[in-house]
């Protein structure tokens, strides 16, 4: 018998979150209950230290709809939403962090503007609770740079909570780049999508495993993925320092002819240390973008699966 494929598939990737499982489970089956028992809840383990997979392999005993994803290693956060988006049958995908800051109870609303015909709703965060100033300015910050860089259209103060039609996933797998920034992605597609505000809760339990490292990680995989502008500034820097060295040559000049150079050596320092600077700040760019072609030619797989429990096989849809 051909197996029925479930009305919706809840993604959410975890590491070290053993603290907050047992909630986030209670909560988000009593939402998806009142919607529709045809669901499957997909964890996705991005080997975690703590005892998670031991608790999410307990969710599983109890309800088979719960099916779990184990990697071999942390491959990380995007590439477990690619993971679970590999694995997932349902018609419709929510994908949604497991510390609940993003409220289970918000799917409703998504489910309700996806019934109305939209095939990407996400949810744009109206108030930010529990996060530090620095985090809340440093996001304002990026999805206003993004705006200004890219060529498509990123909603503002949106994270990965959110909701993707089965066309959207199918878009989706056909994208295999290493480095990978999937609110940029979904947005590429260019399918239908609106917002739904909603308030950010605190997270529940446990501390952020979002380091400032990988937020700066993040970011610039962002910006290098869906815009060539610093390398267009690298250009620009370039050829703007070029036109001060010559104008600055040309002073040197006269100030030699009139006899008027300084016997001092700060002068000339200071123009090796600028130019220096320059030139390793568009090296360092040009590095980010060639480290990018690097991964991509080496055609590694994004991730390896440890073991999974309550799957079979992977979808080929």
């Amino acid at each position: 018998m051909m197996k029925v494929k479930p009305k919706y598939s809840i993604l959410l990737p975890v590491f070290n979150e053993q603290k907050n499982l047992d909630i986030l489970y209670q909560r988000l089956s009593k939402v998806m209950d009142s919607i529709t028992p045809d669901y499957e809840i997909i964890f996705i383990d991005d080997h975690s230290k703590d005892n998670s997979f031991e608790i999410l392999n307990s969710f599983h005993q109890q309800d088979p709809r719960v099916k779990i994803i184990k990697f071999t290693r942390n491959f990380g956060h995007q590439i477990a939403i690619t993971s679970g988006l590999d694995f997932a049958q349902g018609g419709a995908v929510i994908i949604m962090d497991a510390d609940l800051q993003d409220p289970p109870e918000i799917i409703v609303q998504f489910i309700e503007k996806y019934k109305k015909g939209y095939e990407i709703v996400y949810g744009e965060r109206e108030k930010r609770q529990g996060e530090t100033i620095f985090k809340r300015v440093t996001a304002f910050i990026f999805y206003r740079i993004m705006q200004i860089f890219t060529n498509i259209e990123i909603p503002l103060d949106t994270g990965d909570f959110r909701l993707i039609d089965q066309k959207v996933v199918d878009s989706l797998k056909t994208m295999q780049e290493k480095n990978k920034f999937l609110r940029g992605l979904i947005s590429w597609t260019g399918y239908k999508q609106i917002g739904v505000k909603y308030k950010r809760d605190a997270r529940y339990a446990g501390k952020t495993n979002f380091t400032i490292r990988k937020m700066l990680r993040f970011a610039f995989d962002g910006i290098c993925s869906f815009s060539r502008v610093p390398l267009r500034f690298a250009s620009f820097l370039g050829f703007g320092v070029s036109v001060i060295s010559f104008l600055m040559a040309i002073m040197a000049f006269f100030l030699k002819v009139f006899e008027l150079a300084p016997p001092g050596w700060l002068s000339l320092m200071l123009t090796m240390l600028f130019l220096g600077g320059v030139q390793l700040v568009t090296i360092g760019i040009i590095g980010e973008y060639l480290g990018r072609i690097y991964e991509e030619v080496k055609n590694r797989p994004l991730y390896i699966v440890d073991k999974t429990v309550g799957i079979h096989e992977k979808s080929n849809t």
